[in-house]
Formats: C-alpha cells, structure tokens, sequence
C-alpha cells in the first residue's frame, strides 16, 4: 500500500519539492496536488510535516490541506490542495525548507 503524489491528474509527473516562491507576512499560498491510492484497497489519507529549517520556521509558518481524514478507492486520484500560511508576526525567517508526509493508511 502506498500513495503517490503527482503535479497532474494523469499522474506522469511526480512531485519531489514544491516552491512556495516569495511569501510576505500574513499571507498563504495555494498548491495544487494530485494524490493516487497505489494500492487496490481504500485507504485514508493524513499528512505530517517534519524537518522543519529553520526549526522556529514551524511556530510562524503552517501547512494545512484539504484531504486530512479523506478516503480514497485502491487505485483512484484525487485532487488535493496544499494552503502554506505565513503568520504575520514572523521576523528574521527570509528562507525555509520542511518535509511533508503523506500517509495512507487501509480503511477497514
């Protein structure tokens, strides 16, 4: 089981990083993702991020997106949404790099 992340529907291109680009205090950015199922069992989808660098990037800088606790068929893809908001408190941060996890675990 496993899921596969991917910048098109048809699924040839997999993503590995994505360039949030210039972000100015309290401000946010949309990202558009594909997710497949590369398993032939329905699984639910969660996400983590990790690695944070700096680490205090995390208290000012969030990640959310809009399939947490979604389910998805073994096989299927789904468009996913990554929102990046900058706190409009954050000072002395001018570049940052994070780890996103996404996880798919079976649906009994």
């Amino acid at each position: 089981m496993g899921v596969g992340v991917y910048w098109e529907s048809t699924c040839n291109t997999n993503v590995s990083s994505i360039d949030w680009q210039y972000l100015e205090p309290g401000a946010s950015k949309n990202v558009t993702v594909y997710v497949r199922d590369n398993g032939n069992v329905p699984m639910t989808l969660s996400m983590t991020t990790s690695s944070w660098s700096p680490s205090s990037a995390s208290s000012y800088i969030a990640l959310v997106w809009n399939r947490e606790g979604s389910q998805v068929g073994g096989g299927a893809v789904v468009e996913a949404v990554f929102t990046l908001s900058v706190s409009p408190d954050i000072a002395d941060i001018s570049s940052f790099s994070f780890d996103i996890t996404i996880i798919g675990t079976e649906t009994s």
